[in-house]
């Protein structure tokens, strides 16, 4: 009976480490785009090149690297653009803030307008 539970906990636990390792392989390849698809991550191509892309990615994960080592080595091999979500810097600083500016300058634009037409309506 104690050679079962044993047994149980082994699996249990060596099943839950194979969970997580599948859930960060699957979040890696939502993140690389195609670049035989465009407009496809690799988790939705059936490409040669989402293949082959799919296998170093595992094979790199089975040496030990992280998701920032392995988004390293892609873009110094096929650029930024193959990452979904490009990492902050300076030549791309108004790209990740823009939308966030727009929305504050709207806002704003908003907020006096139905203030000037609530002052209007009071005289």
């Amino acid at each position: 009976m104690m050679l079962k539970k044993i047994i149980f906990f082994i699996f249990l636990f060596s099943s839950i480490h194979a969970s997580e390792v599948n859930l960060e392989l699957i979040e890696i390849y939502k993140n690389i785009r195609c670049l035989i698809c465009q407009g496809q991550s690799i988790a939705d191509s059936n490409s040669d090149f989402a293949s082959t892309v799919k296998l170093v990615i595992q094979d790199q994960l089975e040496e030990g690297k992280t998701k920032k080592e392995i988004y390293n080595f892609l873009i110094s091999k096929y650029g930024e653009w193959i990452v979904y979500q490009p990492t902050l810097n300076k030549n791309n600083f108004l790209l990740w803030f823009l939308p966030y500016l727009i929305l504050v300058f709207g806002g704003l634009i908003i907020f006096l307008i139905f203030k000037k037409s609530k002052n209007s309506n009071d005289n």
